[in-house]
């Protein structure tokens, strides 16, 4: 994803935690292949949202593009890349973007304060989700509202259907 101001750079990621509980961030579109339906998004391996998709690699992305008046859902299994199959990837990144995988404490520990806690790069700690697209639906509110189904079983042939 080259252009940082476009509305699905980024979406909300859902997942559902091992104890059933529904979880939702923001994420960052690192990259997408068009052909393979295929997304990528970089994390730290220690995050929480690891800890769901290890459980359930299945996941949900949701955008909204205001000025379209779009809403697109997306659906997608999950496969986790860490270590050498993505090292060609870690090398890529801004030194300074690196900060975000790293550090200590892990993601989501508790502080002592708000900044009580050190960011440094680690490579061990970098992780790419691979997100193979399942199913898209997309809305689109304008004056009428128009609604339409796609899923990878159907070879992503749509379908319209009730907004």
């Amino acid at each position: 994803m080259h252009d940082r101001r476009a509305p699905a750079r980024h979406p909300t990621l859902a997942t559902v935690s091992a104890d059933g509980v529904p979880q939702a961030r923001t994420v960052v579109l690192r990259g997408a292949d068009r052909a393979a339906a295929r997304l990528r998004i970089h994390t730290d391996l220690r995050s929480a949202k690891m800890r769901d998709l290890r459980a359930r690699p299945l996941a949900a992305l949701h955008v909204w593009d205001s000025a379209a008046h779009l809403q697109i859902r997306l659906t997608a299994s999950v496969s986790i890349l860490t270590g050498d199959a993505v090292a060609d990837l870690w090398a890529r990144i801004p030194e300074a973007a690196r900060l975000s995988y790293g550090g200590t404490p892990a993601p989501g520990q508790a502080l002592a304060d708000a900044l009580a806690y050190e960011k440094t790069p680690d490579p061990a700690a970098f992780a790419v989700l691979q997100l193979d697209l399942q199913a898209m639906d997309i809305l689109h509110l304008g004056p009428r509202h128009r609604r339409a189904t796609y899923t990878r079983t159907a070879g992503w042939a749509g379908q319209w259907c009730a907004p």
